[in-house]
């Protein structure tokens, strides 16, 4: 029998440590990785650098290409090689043409953006859902299955307008299993943290300033940790918060779950880091309303959510349609076990 190809489309750190952790779960067959990309006039403002602030360009992708190097991923720029039986990706917010006539597999990441004034305004008219960036999460329709980090995720991405059938309460790797971030090494206890986000580098409204002295007031005192997102300007968010917070531990590298694990507070603004937050039952802030992102929490299932990927992906090779995958008693009680862990 002839082996399969699988291409797996990554795109930040957190994206593309999810797609390896559900290659490792796939047997007999053969896993291509590349970074996320676009055709036409998107291809060409990428290829130039006019979106490094992206996933299609810059430190997103540069992170991308070390984190496969490193792990001796099987490489193919645009998945041009070859033809894939199954195609995994971060997003939907793009389908390259040399995929759309393949089966997908659609891989929830975290949180998604709100659902503005732009998101609206593109759903209505009908705009490139990248327009209005994660809060279209879902809306393409050229997925066979899509992979969701929980019930209430399901519902939301349904009252979104995404067909019930195709999606797939599988759970999310990196955020299935936050107890394991209590074993570590990180030096610091008991302090605050606050996650910045790459708002201002994608070309959205933040008052930094704002932000930084909020911050200093929940802490009170306390020791204030700062782990900047990798997509920031690093210079200009030292430069602000020492002004105004001098005395705050500043890191753009480390491993930020490890980081929360250690804190007593946590203080974000749209990250799916709040939810390592909350499944461990940390003092959040988020400017997502929190009651609403305690029921969003993704299953804690012990760290099986690749593992449960994997089997849609394999059902799917072996002819599975979306609508079976929901129906296969065997599958569903897997799922629905573990997410009780």
């Amino acid at each position: 029998m002839q082996t399969k190809n699988i291409l797996f489309i990554c795109g930040s750190a957190n994206q593309t440590t999810q797609m390896m952790a559900i290659a490792d779960e796939l047997k007999d067959v053969e896993c291509y990785f590349t970074t996320y990309y676009a055709d036409g006039l998107l291809r060409y403002a990428a290829e130039r650098g006019l979106l490094d602030f992206t996933i299609l360009g810059g430190e997103f992708q540069k992170k991308s290409l070390s984190l496969l190097h490193q792990s001796r991923r099987l490489m193919d720029p645009r998945g041009e090689s070859r033809h894939y039986d199954l195609v995994v990706t971060c997003s939907d917010l793009i389908i390259p043409r040399n995929i759309r006539g393949s089966a997908i597999v659609l891989v929830q990441e975290g949180m998604t953006d709100p659902e503005n004034r732009l998101y609206h305004i593109v759903k209505n008219f009908r705009l490139p859902r990248y327009l209005a960036s994660t809060s279209m999460t879902g809306l393409s329709d050229a997925y066979t299955v899509f992979c969701v980090a929980s019930e209430n995720y399901k519902s939301l991405f349904i009252n979104k307008g995404v067909k019930s059938e195709k999606i797939v309460v599988t759970g999310i790797p990196n955020y299935d299993n936050c107890l394991m971030y209590c074993n570590n090494s990180f030096p610091y206890r008991n302090f605050v943290l606050a996650a910045t986000s790459d708002t201002r580098e994608t070309f959205r409204y933040e008052n930094r300033k704002k932000f930084i002295r909020k911050v200093c007031n929940i802490a009170d005192g306390r020791q204030i940790i700062f782990k900047l997102h990798p997509n920031e300007k690093f210079q200009r968010a030292y430069r602000e918060i020492e002004k105004i917070c001098p005395n705050a531990i500043i890191y753009h590298d480390g491993n930020a779950h490890e980081m929360i694990a250690n804190c007593d507070v946590l203080i974000t603004k749209f990250s799916t880091l709040v939810y390592t937050g909350i499944a461990l039952g940390k003092e959040v802030y988020s400017d997502f309303p929190i009651h609403e992102l305690r029921k969003l929490l993704p299953i804690q299932n012990g760290g099986t959510s690749a593992s449960a990927i994997s089997q849609v992906c394999e059902r799917i090779l072996n002819g599975f349609q979306a609508q079976d995958i929901n129906q296969n008693e065997e599958f569903n009680h897997h799922t629905l076990l573990y997410s009780k862990v």
